[in-house]
């Protein structure tokens, strides 16, 4: 799966929310979740785990002549994961 994406954007996102658009990149090669965002640019979210934070990412699907490739449009921070918590039981 090739990718690519604006450096200009992913310079700016790795300032403001501490991860460039390549590291992003990453979240295709484990489990996510993806679903469609918008019809007119098709266009998708993925839902994945980057260093044990959940990170959505914005793509469209684009062709060039070497074949399909993913435009990475921008990402969003997801959840800190929480801290184990303690069961408890009521009687």
């Amino acid at each position: 799966m090739r990718f690519d994406w604006d450096n200009h954007k992913s310079q700016i996102l790795e300032r403001n929310r501490g991860y460039f658009l390549e590291e992003v990149a990453q979240i295709f090669a484990g489990d996510y979740v993806e679903r469609m965002k918008h019809d007119d640019p098709e266009q998708f979210i993925a839902i994945g785990y980057l260093n044990n934070s959940l990170l959505s990412v914005i793509y469209e699907v684009r062709y060039d002549e070497e074949g399909e490739y993913i435009w990475l449009i921008t990402k969003k921070m997801g959840l800190k994961p929480r801290p184990s918590r303690t069961a408890f039981s009521f009687y």
